[in-house]
């Protein structure tokens, strides 16, 4: 895997398949784990597709795998980026970490997308309660009953392989 990130915060790496690896780590990981995961599975219910999809996540590694949203923007005209940020809270969520760093281009969409949502803020909380988090993520194995096996996320049917 090559490593695209290694920060106070998270680690971030891109499989050789593509997904993306990131693992929280320091202040309010867990806290910060539990946001983007959530905030993540709003958006897909939402239908929104210049996000990442949650292929898998688990609460005890606070690990999550995702699609990959393309390469790092450098450079973007300030309305776009405001327009780009604009559009996501037309699905609900406000981003709450509006910089250059958090926008990919994904050739495959041709269009420019967003990234890293742990400190976004879902804006309609009463929608947000019918997320269940509480959907085990981990199974057990035959023979080896404590040790956890990392299992896809629920989703709904992806067409699109980002």
């Amino acid at each position: 895997m090559n490593q695209v990130k290694d920060t106070a915060r998270a680690t971030v790496r891109l499989g050789y398949d593509g997904r993306v690896h990131k693992a929280f780590r320091g202040p309010h990981a867990d806290e910060r784990f539990t946001n983007e995961v959530r905030v993540l599975q709003y958006l897909e219910k939402r239908g929104c597709p210049f996000v990442p999809r949650l292929l898998e996540h688990d609460p005890l590694q606070l690990l999550m795998v995702t699609t990959n949203c393309g390469g790092r923007v450098e450079r973007m005209d300030e309305v776009r980026v405001a327009q780009l940020f604009a559009e996501l809270e037309s699905y609900g969520v406000r981003h709450e970490d509006r910089h250059l760093r958090n926008i990919t281009y994904s050739p495959q969409l041709g269009r420019f997308c967003l990234i890293d949502f742990e400190f976004a803020t879902i804006l309609d909380e009463n929608e947000a309660g019918s997320i269940n988090l509480e959907k085990p993520v981990m199974k057990a194995v035959d023979g080896l009953e404590n040790a956890p096996v990392l299992v896809p996320a629920p989703t709904a049917a992806i067409t699109d392989h980002r």
